[in-house]
């Protein structure tokens, strides 16, 4: 079970952090990653772990911008989103396991597979 935290309203070149706690699994063996998504749009990855020991990977959206940090021993992942824009408005789920980083290297994404397990996401609105 993933349970996220932290999302709100900021006025653009804000702040907010998101907090998403595991429960119920051996958190440090699996992939874990930030994904949002808004009405009409496909959900985008924003940044993962792709396992245990990996440095985090980000979508060039937020890359500069945003930071994550995984923490084995509390069974936690954190999302620090700093100047934040009215683009990264968004419900944004945390989620764990079958999380990879596909493409090239001129175009990569971060994608989630079949046995992908889903927080329950939290709202993030940036205002202009």
């Amino acid at each position: 079970q993933l349970q996220a935290s932290g999302g709100g309203l900021v006025q653009a070149g804000g702040s907010l952090r998101l907090s998403c706690a595991a429960s119920g699994l051996n958190f440090e063996d699996y992939a874990i990653g930030w994904f949002r998504q808004t009405p009409g749009k496909e959900r985008e990855g924003v940044s993962c772990f792709s396992d245990r020991d990996a440095w985090p990977y980000y979508a060039d959206s937020v890359k500069g911008r945003f930071t994550s940090t995984r923490d084995n021993a509390k069974n936690t992942v954190t999302l620090q989103m700093n100047y934040l824009e009215p683009v990264d408005t968004a419900i944004y789920y945390c989620a764990l396991d079958e999380i990879t980083i596909r493409g090239n290297r001129a175009s990569r994404r971060i994608e989630s597979g079949p046995g992908t397990v889903w927080g329950q996401g939290t709202q993030v609105t940036v205002s202009s």
